[in-house]
Parts: structure tokens; sequence; C-alpha cells
């Protein structure tokens, strides 16, 4: 009885880790040790005073960077603690920009497919799984990138015999291809998902050898390869707005929207409950007093409803309890996909939660270099204390205003713009202290929980992502360095060397029709591959845009709108309602 009355006081709290998490004169040999520290995001350069400052439940100051340009694009952030429901705040963010080059083309300048990575992760239950996430998804993302970057970014060199030598084969030579071509899409999807399914067991094992408490959810953006890709597991959430009007890129996974998965679960293996619950659904759920008579079910095959005579196993607790926001899974936690979580139970029968709640992540693909893209369109991503008050259509009502406070002719201060919305989205959902209470400015209830958010610009990426693709051309053109095959495109990167003849050549070649795609789309036009002679490029053309956590600044190039197309350019095939690329509801799954 006790234990019940622990765990729910637990789960009621959130969880309350203090800092340090060993006291002062304790033998830490004993004791085990945080894996992290508690901080605050990195690219808010907070030192421990701060970090307490931020904690400030009466106050709740919004907290936004103080030198903006160690977010990339001058992007926008800003969060706030939670009212008092736990002592620090549970949410993290992080940001990565990194390149994915094969380590025998690092001596090569201009190798390599920059990317950007923007990740909010929302802690329950203490703060251990979300400080372990932002430490380490990023770093599992790039290693699963580049178990598949041959499928990525065609190589810049070929091996000795003309075959194309594979990173992630350990002896060089592929030994395999698949039997059909599959898009880039696939291969960064599959990515996105082992990293999520690969740090969510990571951290089932450091909770066995560190303090680690709690669970929490993850939404990441990866912006590659010229498209956006969002990665959720969880009720956060990332919406694009353009033009004031929002584009969901990411659904929330709660215990009412996913109550058909978890309820199949529990029917296929009733072992899980425990004998403690019911996969049926009950409408209204049934009393002991009802045992005996007629009561209205449905099972998992059952869309419609039935009737049938109550026994005492309709007794049992169902699977989902609770509609929308307030319903709840095993009547314990009302998220049904994150990170972490593998020691909670549910509070009222001691039965696991992990089964139930999946690390799976759900992806979401936004073709930016096919579209059209304004100076006001963003993305935003933010945690669940945003959306409990502000709606997606209010989101890009907010993010519409207070950009156009900030015009871009106003150089001074327009690269604060988006960092002003960001502020604006957390104060709407914040509002103001009235009494023990938060209210909005138009008097409904403000959110007590943390709020953390991201206002992401588009166009930046999009420039830059064109730019890198002329120096990557620049690079394979150069007349300085000879031309040794021509491959096309209509295969996999894995498959140059066993399904096409490699045509070695003396001089530039004519059958070029079109740039290199770095298997960006599938194209008709054969791409040009060269053996690269690094003595002589000239290294000041060939610079990318990189962000590094220790450097005090960051350097851009300048967009450049620029055909190298020789004359000629391709766009995707029109298909379904939303075939125009141009149009803001296109959206790839």
């Amino acid at each position: 009885m006790f234990n019940k009355v622990r765990n729910a006081l637990y789960n009621a709290v959130g969880g309350v880790e203090a800092l340090p998490a060993v006291a002062d004169g304790e033998d830490q040999g004993r004791m085990r040790v945080p894996k992290f520290p508690y901080a605050r995001p990195h690219f808010l350069l907070f030192q421990q005073d701060e970090v307490q400052v931020s904690a400030d439940h009466q106050i709740r100051p919004i907290i936004v960077p103080r030198d903006i340009s160690k977010l990339p694009w001058s992007s926008g952030y800003a969060e706030t603690v939670n009212a008092g429901k736990s002592t620090w705040n549970e949410d993290q963010a992080c940001v990565q920009q990194r390149i994915l080059v094969r380590d025998s083309e690092k001596h090569i300048q201009g190798a390599g497919m920059p990317y950007t990575y923007f990740a909010l992760f929302d802690g329950h239950a203490g703060y251990g799984a979300a400080v372990a996430a932002a430490n380490q998804l990023h770093n599992v993302v790039h290693k699963k990138l580049m178990d598949v970057i041959d499928h990525i970014l065609p190589p810049l060199e070929l091996g000795n015999n003309g075959v194309h030598l594979e990173s992630s084969t350990p002896r060089g030579m592929s030994l395999w291809f698949p039997e059909k071509a599959l898009p880039i899409d696939a291969f960064i999807t599959g990515a996105l998902e082992l990293a999520f399914n690969e740090m969510d067991a990571q951290i089932g094992e450091d909770k066995k050898k560190y303090v680690m408490k709690g669970g929490c959810t993850c939404v990441v953006a990866l912006f590659i390869a010229g498209k956006l890709y969002v990665a959720n597991a969880g009720d956060s959430r990332a919406v694009r707005c353009s033009l004031g009007k929002p584009y969901p890129m990411s659904n929330d996974f709660t215990p009412s929207t996913e109550r058909r998965r978890l309820q199949q679960l529990a029917a296929h293996k009733p072992e899980l409950l425990s004998n403690n619950f019911t996969h049926l659904e009950y409408n209204p759920r049934p009393g002991r007093a009802l045992i005996g008579r007629k009561i209205l079910y449905r099972d998992v095959y059952m869309t419609g409803w039935a009737y049938k005579t109550c026994s005492p196993e309709d007794l049992r607790t169902p699977v989902v309890t609770g509609e929308g926001k307030r319903s709840r899974l095993l009547a314990t936690i009302g998220v049904t996909r994150g990170l972490g979580d593998h020691e909670l139970r549910s509070i009222i029968h001691n039965t696991p939660i992990k089964p139930f709640l999946s690390s799976q992540a759900e992806i979401k693909i936004y073709n930016i270099e096919a579209h059209n893209i304004n100076e006001s369109d963003v993305l935003v991503m933010g945690t669940d204390g945003l959306w409990d008050v502000t709606s997606n259509e209010r989101t890009a009502e907010i993010v519409q205003h207070s950009l156009h406070n900030f015009p871009f002719g106003d150089k001074a201060n327009a690269k604060y713009r988006f960092t002003s919305a960001a502020q604006d989205l957390v104060m709407h959902s914040r509002g103001k202290p009235e009494g023990h209470n938060w209210q909005t400015s138009g008097g409904a209830p403000g959110t007590i929980d943390d709020i953390s958010v991201f206002v992401i610009p588009l166009a930046p990426y999009k420039s830059e992502w064109e730019a890198w693709k002329k120096l990557n051309e620049e690079l394979h053109y150069s007349a300085k360095l000879p031309p040794s095959s021509t491959i096309s495109s209509e295969q996999p990167a894995t498959d140059v060397g066993l399904r096409s003849a490699v045509n070695q050549t003396t001089g530039p070649s004519d059958s070029i029709t079109g740039p290199l795609q770095n298997g960006i789309s599938s194209s008709t036009a054969p791409i040009e591959v060269f053996i690269p002679q690094p003595d002589d490029v000239n290294a000041s053309e060939l610079r990318l845009a990189e962000i590094s956590l220790d450097a005090e600044e960051v350097t851009v190039i300048d967009p450049e709108e620029t055909d190298v197309s020789n004359g000629e350019s391709e766009s995707p095939p029109a298909s379904g309602d939303n075939a125009d690329p141009t149009s803001p509801n296109y959206c790839e799954r």
C-alpha cells in the first residue's frame, strides 16, 4: 500500500529531483550519480547561478539566448519554467550543425554534406531522461546517417578497380545491393527511426548504472538534402507557418489518439496486463451494481458498439481511460510515445508501462528545395506547455504579427525577429500572474507547465542548400579535376560498382545534361563523378556554413540564386490533389 501511495505522489509532482543528486558528505562510491549534470540548453551559455534564477516559479522569467549567433540562421528560442509542479524546468533543447563526410574524403576541401539538427525534449517524472537525450541523441542520429551515407551522398572517389567503396562496409567493397532503387527519404527516415530506438535502449541501460529518473517526449527537426524531416515521439509538436496559416508537421501521441493501437496490443498480449486491466472499451464504464445487466462495449475489431452481459471481468480498468488531454495510459501517464520510463509502473496495479509506451518516431517530410519559400516561412517547435493553450492557428497568427514588427529592411534589428516571435508565443501560453494563478491576455487560464519554443526560418536553409549544391558541382566540374566516370542517378549509390560499367575518360564528358543531384531526387540525367586533386582546389571558393559550440561567431555564406542546370530544370511529377510543389499544402510523407 505504501508503494502505491508513494508512486502516486511521485507521478503527481513530476518526480522532483534536487541539485546536487548526491548530498554533500555522502560516499559517492556507494551512491549512483547522474550521467549528465542538470543544465539549461548549451546555447544559452548559462552559469550555475543563472540556472537557479531561471527556475523561479513565482516570476517565471521568459529566457532567450543572450547571443543569437549561437543559433543557426538567427533562429528564435524562448523558454519558461513551470508554476511549481517540479523544482526544475524539465524541458531540454539541443541544436547542432554538422557535416556528413566519408573518412576517405576528409582531406578534400568542401567534401561532405552539411545538415542542421534542432530538438526539444519534454521530461516527466524527472529531468534525467531529457538531459540524457539532449546530450546524446544528435550523436546517435549522426552515426545512423553515416551508416547510409552512400545512399545519401555520391562519392567523390572510386576504388582502384573502379568499384564504389562503401564507408559502411568494413572491407570496403559493397557485397550487396537493394532489389529495387530506394529514394533518399527512405534512408534518412530509417536513420531517424533507428536513432530514437537506440537512444531509448541506451537510456534503459544507463538507468541501471546512473541516477536517471523519468522519461521524455522528443521532437526533432533535421534539415538535410534540401528537405525538412520532422521526427516526433510524444505530445510535443512541430508546425510549419506560412503567411499566417499553419501546416502541421507532427501528430500528438496521447492515449486518446492512440487508443486503438494500445487496445490491440493489450488484446494480443493479455499477459502484459497482469489480469488488472482490460482491452475492452465501455460506454459508460460499468460498476459492480451492473453485474448481470446489459452494458455497451466494443472490442478492438469493432468501430461500432454492441451489448453484452456485464461480468466481474468487465470491472477491470480499461487500458485507456479518459478523453483528450485527460486521457491516461494504464491510469498513469498522458503520453504514449517517448524515451525512457523503463521503471514506470501503473499507480494502481503496479503494471509496467513500457511495453505500451513506444519509442517509435513518426517521420514527416517537407521538400524545401521544391517550394517557393518566403522570408516569413518558419517552423515552430514547442513542448506541450505551448500547445495546451495556443492552437496551431493562433500560433501562426502570433508569428505573422510578430515578424511584421521587425521588417527585413531594418538590418540592425531584423536578426531579432524570430527570437521576438518565440518570446511572444511563450508569453501567450504562460500569461500573467493573477493571484495564485496565471491568465492569458484573453482571460483564459495560462499553462502551469514548462514551455520551450523554437521559431526556425526556412529561407536561410534553402539559400544555404542551393549555395552548397553550386559549390559541390564546381568541385565536380572543375576543369582542373579530370573526370573519372559517368553514373546514372537512376541507380542507387551502392549499385555503382555492381550494376553499371564505369567508363573511364580523359576529358570533360559531353553527356552532362543537368546538375549533380547528390541522391536528392531520381533524375534521368547522368552524374559526372571525378577523382579530385586536393592541391588544385581553391579553398576560398568552397566555404560552407558551420557552427561550433565553442565558436564565438558564425559565418554564413551569402545566398545566391544561381541556375547551374545548363538552362534545363527538372520538376517533380504531378500527382494527387497537392501535386503542385509550390503549394504551401504540399508535404511528402
